[in-house]
């Protein structure tokens, strides 16, 4: 077999193969023992018809064809790995020439990979992010920490609060005409949570247990179902329960109850070292990113349309895993929302360019490094995961394995070396 490349416009490229006649005979032999076995011909047993019968019988162009569906691809992939080229989307293939006695000649063009034009990416200048903690962040999370563990106790007189819970039944009505959806019994409601429509929460403020009151709103015009979108309605309201939050003292007795530790002046070093932590860690992904940002900013990519509506397919697949863990499928997401799915893909489409570019300048940076990994490497990111999702890493491996997502988890942790060589490079103000 021998292949020449030509480089078209764009990123296609056209393989012009040439396949050695022996190997298309061996295969159009190989067609004729297949389909000899399948077709009923008059006077002999299936597998048992002459070649010279079987072609007359079939035609000489279908045994061709069966054997071109052996050949090409076996021929394709042999060219591309010769060649050295990434395609990035199917191949569409031509037969050039198909004479019996004479090579197989097919012409493969494709899109590739694009070439990457690489700026500076040794050296780049980044600020530290402000990493600093203080009194007001702890005070700030153990308040946190008592409206967690507040208790709701029962108000039986006196007016509605804001962060009140109240507990009502309700039903809306626009142009004296109830629709449907805008009904619901015992449901509780913060009142300042913002979970209902704009002035609606506002309005039970001062409302009294028993009391049945008017709630006068207009939905927003974006509001998710067109029908309501922009319409004056009034929900007819009333309160059943107040439920108000009674909170803990903040002392030792506090610190017991919501931790493993006995004083309060423990509970506050543990979530000082928390926050700090935390802190840190946010502080590195941001100087990471800044790093990444630039060195793509100072690279030159044409981004392939293939290689972006591959990204967004991916960020949809991604986005309706999360839903289905929560109970929901993106099909029922679309329909709440009032939304569809090429408005959410023109969405995604700009995170999508900048994570492709993003992806391929990297990539580019790790090919001119030669940054390699182990697979040491390989079991110690597999270990963290596991550890992460609550699972024996070789439980986890074997789920990674079975869906083919190694090679994916290999070049994320090439990318990560990659971007801790940036890191390590840079120079820190």
């Amino acid at each position: 077999m021998s292949v020449n490349l030509e480089k078209l416009e764009g990123n296609v490229v056209a393989l012009e193969i040439e396949i050695e006649e022996t190997r298309m005979s061996q295969a159009v032999e190989k067609a004729y023992q297949k389909v000899s076995k399948k077709v009923n011909i008059p006077g002999f047993r299936k597998g048992k018809a002459p070649r010279a019968i079987v072609e007359r019988h079939v035609g000489k162009e279908y045994l061709n064809e069966e054997a071109l569906d052996e050949v090409v691809p076996e021929a394709y992939f042999a060219a591309v790995q010769e060649t050295g080229i990434e395609p990035i989307d199917k191949p569409k293939v031509e037969v050039v020439q198909l004479e019996e006695g004479k090579p197989v000649i097919i012409k493969a063009t494709v899109e590739v990979k694009p070439e990457v034009e690489l700026g500076e990416y040794i050296g780049l200048e980044v600020e530290k992010p402000e990493t600093e903690i203080n009194d007001e962040d702890v005070i700030n999370e153990l308040e946190s920490l008592r409206q967690r563990h507040a208790q709701l106790i029962n108000v039986e007189e006196g007016p509605a609060e804001l962060n009140d819970t109240t507990v009502i039944d309700f039903e809306g009505f626009v142009d004296g005409v109830a629709f449907p959806g805008g009904a619901g019994t015992d449901y509780s409601l913060e009142l300042g949570s913002g979970s209902f429509i704009p002035g609606f929460e506002e309005q039970l403020v001062g409302a009294k247990v028993g009391e049945t009151k008017d709630v006068n709103v207009k939905f927003p015009e974006d509001y998710h179902a067109a029908e309501l979108a922009g319409k004056d309605a009034v929900f007819k309201v009333t309160v059943k329960a107040i439920k108000r939050k009674e909170m803990a003292e903040l002392d030792d007795e506090f610190a017991k109850d919501v931790s493993e530790f006995e004083s309060l002046e423990e509970l506050k070093n543990d979530i000082l070292n928390r926050l700090k932590q935390a802190a840190t860690q946010q502080a590195d992904m941001k100087l990471k990113d800044a790093l990444v940002d630039k060195a793509v900013e100072n690279s030159k990519v044409e981004v392939p349309e293939v290689m972006i509506q591959q990204k967004i397919d991916n960020m949809l697949q991604n986005f309706a895993q999360r839903l289905s863990m929560q109970g929901m499928k993106l099909e029922d997401y679309l329909k709440y929302t009032n939304s569809d799915m090429d408005t959410i893909k023109a969405d995604y489409r700009p995170a999508a360019e900048k994570g492709v570019k993003m992806d391929l300048v990297l990539e580019a940076i790790a090919a001119k490094e030669n940054i390699t990994f182990t697979d040491e490497d390989v079991d110690a990111k597999i270990e963290e995961m596991a550890k992460q999702y609550n699972s024996e890493p070789a439980v986890l491996r074997q789920w990674i394995e079975n869906g083919g997502n190694l090679e994916p988890l290999k070049n994320s942790i090439k990318i990560d070396k990659t971007v801790e060589l940036l890191q390590e490079k840079a120079v820190i103000k």
